[in-house]
């Protein structure tokens, strides 16, 4: 069987450094806001590029805080609107509503399914305070035309850098580009912990310190309380771990571009909608705006495709099945037609694909994925 993503094998091959890491916390007896963790928040703020790296539970809380800050800081209020695209993981709608914000949901460009920068001017109105770019998969979704529409309205500029940790844009890394980034290291993110963990990303130093406060129940000193904050921090094993995978994240994405090259240049076109870079600032095949956190494919009959995959050993997964103004949770939204993102949601199918699946495995896929009628 060729698995989707086979995080076992993935973790293996850091095992003697995480044992030795899991030792070295443990004789240590700081489990919570540690050395590991003020290291991780230093090497990951030198490898995004920016002045701030908060570590916090897990990537929803990032980009909760992230606006709660705002809100606390007086520069957002309830009801105001925070534009998104519409066919974003879940996550990214959660920290706006459970804001009492109101997220205003966008449609991706069909061939990137990036945010479409000419559609935001539109959705904007007297309540925008935001946007919301998701580089979705992996790929980079900033744009001139973004950033300069932020300009225009004075709008603050959020990245939910959740899939794609090392992605360039201009020569800045994701995570950089906006006025505060949301990080997710799920275990099977690119750059993942055993267990939940997340980070936020800014320039801002103000806004760094209220969210550094607002993630350790709203104290800026112990048992000083100055806002009314949450339990959100990244512990220490997370830490320490999330640190042994940050230097091998650049290799990693590389031998994921490689895959996905392969992907390319053998699978019938003719057949499958294949994901497209549009933004490229190398040669084709080494685009570094993507980092291919996800290698995602487009078929009319998806269910059909995905069935005869799995009866010849190959996993495949469906980011995301149903999209956010179609759920239950969000009824409200249920009268909205957003065509692209139904469309996109209905066909959507994810290919294997992680820094552990060999040629010969990718091979396999193509040939079977060639092969269907």
């Amino acid at each position: 069987m060729v698995k989707f993503l086979d995080i076992a094998k993935l973790n293996h091959q850091y095992r003697a450094e995480i044992l030795a890491a899991f030792e070295r916390v443990l004789d240590s007896g700081m489990f919570i806001m540690g050395d590991e963790l003020a290291a991780f928040e230093a090497e990951y703020s030198a490898y995004i590029g920016c002045k701030h790296t908060i570590g916090v539970a897990n990537g929803l809380d990032a980009l909760r805080v992230i606006l709660r800050a705002y809100i606390q800081m007086g520069l957002m209020k309830e009801g105001d609107e925070v534009i998104v695209p519409a066919n974003t993981y879940i996550a990214s709608i959660l920290a706006i509503t459970e804001n009492r914000l109101k997220p205003v949901l966008v449609e991706p460009d069909i061939r990137t399914y990036n945010l479409d920068p000419g559609r935001i001017e539109e959705a904007i109105t007297t309540r925008t305070k935001a946007i919301m770019v998701v580089h979705l998969y992996g790929q980079n979704a900033m744009t001139n035309e973004i950033i300069q529409i932020s300009q225009k309205y004075n709008l603050k500029l959020i990245e939910d850098n959740a899939q794609a940790h090392g992605a360039v844009f201009e020569g800045r890394r994701t995570g950089s580009l906006g006025d505060a980034s949301g990080h997710s290291f799920y275990p099977g993110k690119l750059i993942g912990a055993l267990g939940d963990g997340g980070a936020v990303t800014t320039g801002d130093s103000d806004l760094a310190a209220m969210i550094r406060a607002m993630g350790n129940y709203g104290s800026s000193a112990k048992y000083v309380h100055d806002v009314k904050g949450l339990n959100s921090r990244l512990d220490e094993l997370q830490a320490a771990v999330l640190r042994i995978k940050l230097k091998t994240l650049d290799a990693e994405n590389q031998t994921r571009r490689e895959i996905a090259a392969y992907y390319d240049a053998h699978l019938d076109e003719s057949k499958f909608i294949l994901p497209k870079v549009i933004q490229e600032v190398v040669e084709i095949r080494r685009a570094l705006s993507h980092t291919w956190h996800l290698y995602v494919i487009r078929h009319g009959d998806r269910a059909r495709l995905q069935k005869y995959l799995a009866e010849n050993g190959i996993q495949t997964l469906i980011h995301y099945p149903t999209p956010p103004h179609q759920q239950k949770a969000y009824l409200e939204y249920s009268h909205l037609s957003l065509p692209v993102t139904e469309k996109i949601h209905r066909e959507v199918l994810s290919l294997p694909i992680s820094p552990v699946q060999t040629m010969a495995e990718t091979s396999e896929v193509v040939e079977l994925l060639n092969k269907f009628e």
